[in-house]
């Protein structure tokens, strides 16, 4: 039987020529069940394209950033379920069935619960702190694989064009129109993040930054002290 609904899975990469094969290839049975696959590049000067493209249905190349590629991304999608997902993220097996439900509800967007690659015991609980404030709050992040029904995202206009938490701000607009479908089989994020830059520190920047966003700091700002912080754990 076909799905009740068109899918468009739209993920945005950038100098990810390591891992958008392994990506792209797992995302394979969803465009077996005629599903659109759409990979926004934001300017990779490795093989990302080359070898992205014969492993999805359109390549588009924009300029770089999440909330600029995910647009360029809708723009051209043809599904009435869009579908954000990071390319270091994994969608359940399950995933088609479970935005079938969704599909039904009358809700208007939603996301699946997170939990991070690696057996570490912490990577567990910050995984089950991430999904329980989501839970409570409704406002999710990008790592949890954001759905949200064709004409709701044309009506919020999508994305809107930040260096940082656009994810957290396209939710806050979206729980306006309705509380987040929560899919509790969770999507597979790479630790890779929390193992390089350390788990305890990167969890104090994560919260650092939100913390700043809702007192009214500019996304700019909190962009200039991500990429400060990071740089500084790498040396």
């Amino acid at each position: 039987m076909p799905d009740p609904f068109s899918l468009s899975v739209i993920v945005p990469v950038w100098m990810e020529a390591a891992g958008v094969t392994d990506t792209l290839r797992a995302l394979q049975p969803i465009r077996n069940r005629g599903h659109e696959l759409v990979v926004v590049d934001g300017g990779s000067t490795d093989r990302t394209v080359e070898l992205a493209r014969p492993l999805c249905d359109r390549v588009v190349v924009s300029e770089k950033g999440r909330a600029l590629q995910m647009n360029a991304g809708a723009a051209v999608a043809k599904g009435d379920l869009l579908l954000f997902l990071h390319a270091d993220t994994r969608l359940p097996e399950e995933a088609l069935e479970h935005l079938a439900s969704f599909v039904h509800s009358r809700r208007a967007w939603g996301r699946f619960d997170v939990r991070l690659s690696g057996e570490r015991l912490l990577f567990r609980v910050i995984a089950w702190f991430m999904n329980q404030r989501s839970r409570l709050s409704g406002i999710c992040t990008g790592d949890q694989a954001i759905f949200v029904r064709r004409d709701v995202f044309d009506l919020l206009d999508g994305f809107h064009q930040m260096p940082l938490m656009e994810d957290v701000e396209f939710s806050r607009r979206l729980c306006l129109v309705s509380h987040p479908f929560c899919i509790k089989e969770p999507v597979v994020t790479d630790s890779r993040r929390w193992q390089k830059y350390g788990a305890w520190r990167t969890i104090f920047l994560m919260w650092q930054l939100r913390w700043r966003y809702w007192r009214g700091e500019s996304p700019e700002s909190l962009a200039q002290i991500y990429r400060s912080d990071v740089r500084n754990a790498s040396k």
